[in-house]
């Protein structure tokens, strides 16, 4: 397992299509957030141990604000607990861009001054036994 701070976390950053938009107001259900914490973790785990691993559970989910389709978030999982075969992790969902369509520009966004915090969470992901 790597022991340097900055390879105990990775970060993604991701469009949200329409496509997913399931509520009023081009909303996207939490379980798109929850999605992206699993790519993350995989991504992390690969980094950590060479195995993608297997996500074991959530626990502490919550949701802060709302993600839109139009948006750009950046989803980041960081290290906060190694086992001997689990790793801990803590998960953040940020929106840094908004869709800002108006009929004359439909496609436009605006990237955000601040950071909006949408998803926090926190997870466990079991790897295989050292060789």
């Amino acid at each position: 397992m790597s022991e340097h701070p900055a390879e105990n976390s990775v970060t993604h950053r991701r469009y949200v299509p329409f496509s997913h938009a399931h509520y009023a107001g081009d909303l996207v259900d939490g379980a798109y957030g929850l999605a992206l914490f699993g790519d993350a973790a995989t991504d992390l785990a690969i980094l950590l141990d060479g195995d993608e691993g297997l996500f074991a559970s959530y626990d502490d989910v919550q949701f802060h604000a709302p993600v839109r389709a139009g948006d750009v978030v950046e989803v980041t999982a960081r290290l906060v607990e190694a086992g001997r075969r689990s790793r801990r992790m803590a998960f953040t969902l940020h929106v840094v861009a908004r869709g800002a369509a108006t009929p004359e520009r439909p496609g436009r966004a605006l990237p955000l001054a601040e950071p909006i915090l949408a998803t926090s969470a926190r997870g466990t992901v079991v790897v295989p036994p050292p060789e």
